[in-house]
């Protein structure tokens, strides 16, 4: 039952905050969002159902943060005690059950596809269309992004961590408090990851096209620069990656998790793929054939729409855009192929694929429909260019001889 009436409170608590959202971008379509937040409840209803039947992380989550902890600071660290810091006020100090804080952190879930969709949105000069379905719209509406962003753990709070990040660094120079706060909570939730996204912020500034205010891109950049020289170290031990040996480790670290996750019922051994494929497996697999269970013959329809998108890519302009694209895309492209790279040497368990992929995929497609974005105005200026300067209409009382 306080689950039921959390429910209802955090959607009275969304119509306003979109309202907000909806006074700084006009085209935000505020019942297309109050579907969206149904539909995220609907997977976090799927995600408990299922639970009741098999083992899940939100479990220990919830018990270890109400029984092992004597104090809230003493919860506070990087990696699965930050998700027990987050709970331990709502847990402990305003009695909120299991059933409730999977609603909580469903509802964390569901602003990083409203921040996602806005950032989309707004960097977009064109429609595009999949079977008549408006594609911006189809995303923020894939089964398996919701799946996995609809329950108490890390995926659905680092989701809006980089949701809001990417968010804050689309707009720069009003955002900065966005993307700091996104930053902050990837850090705290996978250390690893905020490596990564601050090399990929890094990237994007280095070569960033837009008239953004020098004195904004430095503060950027040292604030990036001076946290991923710092936290070096600390990153590397999270990950269990020797910093003095990074190659070295990360490949002992590689083939050792490949093996042991294999031995999963939905392992598939890949420590002797080639990078290529690996990445393949990452990205697109399951496919219909490997599915494990139900759920993966869902996400082999989404995979096989991954692949009608990223066909896409194999174009002659593509490398011609990536040099042109705004450094919001290069930020996505290399958070994406590093953090591609460093999950599927390590992951062989299609089950956690299906899952780890999730929190970055959104990268990938919106680089996509970037360069879609591109492809279509290229075509429309060439076409103007074929037709030729527009005759002038004949101004009042003039004869068109025309």
């Amino acid at each position: 039952m306080g689950a039921l009436i959390l429910i209802l409170v955090l959607f009275g608590a969304t119509l306003p905050l979109l309202q907000l959202l909806k006074a700084q971008h006009r085209w935000l379509k505020i019942g297309l969002l109050r579907n969206l937040y149904w539909y995220h409840v609907l997977f976090a209803g799927i995600y408990y159902a299922y639970v009741q039947s098999s083992a899940s992380d939100s479990v220990a989550y919830f018990n270890r943060t109400s029984e092992n902890y004597e104090d809230w600071m003493d919860a506070y660290g990087t990696g699965t005690p930050f998700i027990d810091f987050v709970a331990y006020p709502f847990v402990n100090y305003l009695g909120f059950s299991y059933e409730m804080m999977m609603v909580l952190f469903s509802w964390m879930g569901y602003w990083g596809f409203v921040y996602f969709y806005i950032t989309f949105r707004e960097n977009l000069k064109h429609k595009h269309t999949f079977q008549g379905i408006d594609l911006v719209t189809l995303f923020i509406f894939l089964p398996n992004m919701h799946y996995w962003t609809a329950s108490l753990g890390k995926g659905s709070i680092i989701f809006m961590g980089l949701a809001m990040a990417i968010y804050g660094i689309s707009r720069l120079n009003s955002r900065k408090i966005v993307l700091l706060i996104g930053l902050l909570i990837v850090y705290h939730v996978r250390p690893h990851v905020f490596f990564i996204m601050g090399l990929g912020i890094l990237a994007g500034l280095v070569t960033a096209r837009e008239k953004v205010p020098l004195f904004q891109k430095l503060i950027v950049f040292a604030g990036v620069g001076v946290a991923v020289y710092f936290l070096y170290d600390d990153v590397m031990a999270f990950a269990s990656i020797d910093s003095e040996n990074f190659f070295a480790s990360f490949d002992q670290l590689s083939s050792h998790r490949s093996v042991e996750l294999a031995k999963a019922g939905s392992g598939i051994d890949i420590s002797g793929y080639p990078l290529p494929l690996k990445l393949f497996t990452f990205w697109f697999r399951p496919l219909f054939v490997d599915a494990p269970g139900p759920i993966g013959i869902i996400v082999s329809f989404e995979n096989l729409f991954y692949l009608w998108l990223a066909a896409k890519l194999f174009n002659a302009q593509f490398l011609k855009f990536l040099g042109k694209s705004p450094a919001l895309v290069k930020t996505c492209g290399v958070a994406f192929l590093a953090t591609s790279v460093a999950l599927s040497g390590t992951l062989s368990n299609l089950g956690i694929i299906i899952r780890q992929k999730s929190m970055v995929m959104y990268f990938f497609l919106f680089v996509i429909i970037m360069f879609m974005d591109y492809r279509k105005g290229w075509v429309m200026q060439k076409k103007k260019n074929a037709a030729g300067p527009v005759p002038l209409d004949p101004l009042p009382g003039q004869v068109s001889f025309n």
